[in-house]
């Protein structure tokens, strides 16, 4: 049953692979389901498996020294964490975290896999790479607000780019969960978003922020 029901997810969420391809993750691919909040990979694991969600959100994050966090990005099914591939294949240990937003299911395949995968299936090899490509634009993205934009112009981009990735206005986060995305203080994140409630770009109710634009 549990390989039937890989197969189905593999043909919903990754049409594009090939069929040969598909048998083959059906064989070695192991189900595993995670709860909202739930860690997926820690800073310091040794990663044995790349994932591929099929189901739920999963949110990249890195964490400081000093135990802050920074938001990187999410991924959604039909996509894979592109750090646990290079993190598996060179047998290196994870440098970020990943956590379900909510309810989560993710194909884990084994890194003894990963060789054989890249060199027989091209469906894989550019898949790996669309991954690579689509993460590292990401993260350009991400580091050029940090380094060229303010913090009022990075907030809302973030608002907005949680937005689009979650697919609501009503954004279930806290000025607290928000400063620790963006490597701020809950105070100063406060004060920018009764700003952009004064611009009437949110509506800031108990328990969660509306987003208007």
């Amino acid at each position: 049953m549990s390989k039937d029901l890989v197969n189905k997810h593999l043909h919903t969420s990754f049409p594009q692979f090939e069929p040969g391809l598909i048998n083959v993750l059906s064989e070695h691919a192991v189900l595993k389901e995670f709860d909202e909040g739930d860690l997926l990979m820690n800073t310091g694991q040794n990663m044995r498996f790349t994932m591929l969600v099929v189901e739920g959100l999963v949110k990249l994050y890195r964490e400081g020294e000093n135990g802050s966090e920074f938001f990187m990005y999410y991924i959604h099914p039909g996509s894979a964490c592109a750090l646990s591939m290079i993190c598996s294949t060179k047998q290196e240990t994870s440098e970020i975290k990943a956590s379900a937003v909510d309810k989560t299911t993710v194909l884990a395949i084994p890194t003894s896999l990963m060789d054989e995968l890249m060199k027989t299936y091209r469906t894989w090899y550019y898949f790996v790479l669309e991954t690579y490509r689509a993460r590292f634009e990401e993260l350009l993205v991400v580091i050029d607000h940090i380094s060229f934009k303010s913090m009022d112009e990075r907030l809302e981009f973030y608002l907005d780019k949680q937005h689009r990735d979650l697919n609501t206005r009503r954004l279930m986060i806290t000025h607290g969960e928000i400063a620790n995305d963006l490597n701020s203080s809950r105070e100063v994140i406060s004060r920018l978003l009764k700003k952009m409630e004064q611009q009437k770009k949110v509506i800031l109710h108990r328990s969660y922020i509306e987003y208007l634009k």
